[in-house]
Order: structure tokens, then sequence, then C-alpha cells
């Protein structure tokens, strides 16, 4: 059992208790974090004259390899060892010997793996910010190309007044936009470096903690010790980031699911993405919006986990905190792939334009639009919408629709209409003439695409693929 302690202890650790303490198995994600961390710290000790210059090459050359090994597959990280920490350090020692034995001069493993777990989460949310980016770059293509394509839009999931497939994807536009906004706030609040800190009262070391940051790209130092180590609300923000987005996408997973079922045969799913039935040859299921749809609850059940091992821990470190490490990896890669999987889903979706515009004339959609269309011929509102509820009852037991209904029969229930009522509530009229910002009419929708393609060029560099709010 490999431990970085234990001159204060008589005898060895129980190996049940070992094992139930020790985090190799899975913070060995960390391990290009650590060697970072470990460089740019003895970088930083050796510019302060507590490392000599040929110390710091020799454990800096030793790091490299170290990484460079298992990057190969030549290194394994086992379980003997604790945690990634004490296997970096005893191998670095068994390779370049005492010199290796410094590189833990001026800091506990408490900063350290508060900075591994700092430097890992700054990545994953570049990364799953660049995973939406991809999303919207999607959701964006699509509002293009369907700016006409009519079909209904809902409330209590029954048909309310006719819209765009442009406007309804760019309900979702806007959803993941604040997703990945989110995210940016999230890394600026988080890009400060704990090393330094030491246990949770800094150290006597002449330390540059501003020089340390500056080498991990973070904006400084962390300004409290005690929290530095004690602080897991970067995890909690981006779990909370993550679960908001999986909601947005398990929203959007329950309306394909509607559109793909036979009741309303909206769209098409990809062969590719979805599956078939072991004893039913005629069903095309949509299992990838299913799953993404399941999965929403375990990254709940992440934010969950963490949010009650933090809410009774008193300062500064307690072991408790080594759990936000499971649950945040599987929350991240849950997130990474739902993203990458429903793009891909919704990139080769095909939209059934016709079957669409069709639901749209049969759902009394325009029913708002007929009773504007008599508040403008001087009818009050409230009379204008008894006067449509009638129409609409009318048309129920006819197993009719308002627009197919002739001039002598509208003008039974109200003498008010005339021979323009019928270009009035047509499906396209309804749509078009919504030209306040935000609505449905091509012009609305025209500049809204104009803003979002605007905010994808600046507001992202495509070329690094990183936010330039982060």
């Amino acid at each position: 059992m490999a431990q970085l302690w234990g001159g204060r202890f008589t005898k060895e650790t129980d190996k049940l208790v070992f094992d139930f303490n020790a985090s190799v198995s899975f913070d060995q994600k960390l391990f290009e974090q650590d060697i970072e961390g470990s460089i740019a710290h003895v970088v930083m000790l050796e510019k302060q004259g507590i490392l000599t210059c040929g110390e710091k090459d020799a454990i800096v050359r030793g790091l490299t390899q170290i990484r460079q090994d298992v990057a190969q597959g030549h290194l394994l990280i086992t379980d003997e060892y604790e945690d990634i920490h004490s296997f970096v350090e005893a191998e670095l020692i068994t390779r370049i010997g005492d010199a290796g034995k410094k590189m833990h001069t001026g800091r506990s493993r408490n900063d350290q793996v508060a900075l591994d777990m700092k430097l890992y989460v700054r990545k994953e949310t570049i990364q799953i910010a660049d995973c939406l980016y991809e999303l919207l770059e999607t959701l964006l293509t699509i509002m293009e190309d369907n700016l006409h394509t009519y079909m209904p839009g809902f409330t209590h999931l029954q048909k309310a007044q006719p819209t765009t497939l442009a406007h309804h994807m760019g309900a979702y536009f806007e959803m993941f936009k604040r997703d990945i906004l989110r995210l940016g706030d999230l890394y600026h609040r988080m890009n400060y470096c704990p090393l330094g800190s030491g246990a949770f009262a800094g150290t006597t070391y002449p330390l540059d903690r501003a020089y340390t940051a500056s080498l991990m790209g973070f904006e400084g130092p962390t300004l409290n010790s005690m929290d530095s180590v004690g602080d897991r609300d970067y995890v909690i923000e981006l779990l909370s980031s993550l679960s908001t987005i999986m909601m947005h996408l398990s929203r959007f997973s329950e309306e394909i699911i509607i559109w793909n079922s036979n009741e309303y045969r909206f769209i098409d799913i990809d062969d590719g993405f979805s599956t078939g039935s072991s004893i039913m040859p005629q069903k095309k299921n949509p299992d990838i919006a299913e799953l993404v749809r399941g999965k929403t609850g375990r990254v709940y059940g992440a934010l969950m986990s963490i949010l009650t091992t933090m809410k009774g821990l008193p300062l500064a470190y307690n072991k408790d905190m080594q759990e936000d490490k499971e649950v945040t990896f599987d929350a991240i890669e849950t997130v990474k792939n739902c993203l990458v999987l429903f793009r891909g889903m919704l990139a080769t979706m095909k939209f059934h334009h016709k079957t669409m515009e069709e639901s749209a004339m049969k759902g009394f959609t325009n029913a708002t639009d007929a009773a504007d269309y008599l508040v403008n011929k001087g009818v009050p509102f409230r009379d204008a919408h008894g006067i449509i509820g009638r129409l609409v009852l009318y048309c129920l037991e006819k197993d009719s629709s308002i627009d197919a209904l002739s001039l002598e029969e509208l003008q039974a229930v109200s003498p008010v209409f005339e021979g323009d009522v019928y270009d009035a509530i047509s499906l396209k009229t309804c749509v078009e003439k919504r030209l306040t910002i935000g609505a449905p009419g091509t012009e609305a929708m025209q500049e809204v695409i104009r803003m979002n393609r605007d905010f994808l060029t600046h507001v992202w560099n495509r070329e690094h693929k990183t936010n330039e709010t982060m």
C-alpha cells in the first residue's frame, strides 16, 4: 500500500480501510491535471529559490516522462496507490531519487486535489460548451431552412395557434444559448488558483501564488486558503448547469418522441439513430431521445448528491469531499454523450412539412385570429371570443374547420363576417402578420436568425473552440 504519510503511525492501515479510503480507481482521471499542476508548482519553487534549477529540471523531466509513459501505455496506474497524487509522487521518486521528494514542498494534498479538480472542471466546461455550440449551429440551420414550414403551436399539448418550425426550433436555440452563457459565467467564477493554500492555512515558504496561477491560465490566486480547499461551489454550479442542459434536452426529446408517433408523423428519425423491435417488425423506435430523457435523472442525482455531501461540512477540508469526483465525472460524460448523439439525431432528422401544415389547419389554430378579425370590425373582444367559440362548436359538429365554412354559415353566427375573412384567417396570414421581435413572422424571424448568427460568430472563437466569455 503506497501512501504519502505514515510517520506518526505505528502500524499499517487495515486493507479494508485502505480500500475504502482510496480514490485512485476514479481520481486517476485527474492524472493530466496532477502533472500540469506539479510542473507549475516546481517551476514557481525554483523561481523563488526554494528549489535549485537542477532539482526543478529533474522533476519536470521526470514528470514529463511519466506523462508520456502513461499515455503510451508503458506505465499503468494501479490500485496499490492511495490516490493519483501518491502514484505520481512515488513514481517520480523511484525515477529521480531525492529530488522527487522535494516536489511537494509548500503544498498539501488538500490544495493539490482542489487544483486538479478545478483544472479538470475548467477543461470539461469548455468541451461541453463546444458541444452546445455544435448543437446551436444545427438548430440555426434548421431555422434558416424552415421559415415557411407551418405547424401548430401547442399549450397544454393542445393545438393553440399556428407557428413555424423555425420559430419552434428558435425556442430551443434560446435555451441552449443560455446554457452556453451560463457555462461562461461559471468558467470566470471558478478560474482562480487554490494551489499554495496548503492544508488550509497557507505555508511559511515564500511562494509566488500569482505566478503559479498565471502559469496555468488562471486569472489569479484564490484569496482565502480555508475556502480554497473547502470550496466545491464550482462543482455544484457545473452540475446545476448540466442539470439545466439535460432538462432542456429532455423537453426537446419529449417533443421528438411525440412528433415521431404514428398520431403525429411530423418527423422521420434517421435509421442510424433509431432501433427496431425484437418482435414487432414494423417498429422504429426513438431510443436516443428516450435515453436522453431517461439520463436526465442521472445528472439530477449527481447534483443532489454533492449538495447533500456539502451541506453539513465544517471548514476546511473533510474527506467527505472525495465524493465529488465520481458523480461529477459521470455527469460530465453523460451530458457530453447526450449532446453529441442528440445533435447527430437532429441533424439527420427529416421533417414532414405537409403533415405539419395540415395539422395546423385542422386544429382551429386560427381561432384567435378569427376573433381578432371581428375586433378589427368593431366587435368588442369578449363578444368576439364568444362568437368564435360558438363557431368552433359548430365546426366540431360538422367535422369542419372555420376557414372551410361558407360565408353564409359564418354570417349565420355573426353578420359582421365578410368575404375578406378567408384571407385574414389563412395559415400564412396568421403567421406572417406576427412581426414583433420574437414572433414567428418571417421578418421577425429573419432578424432573430441574424442576431443568433452574430452570437455564434462573435461570442465563439471557432478556431480554439472556446467561448470568448471564457
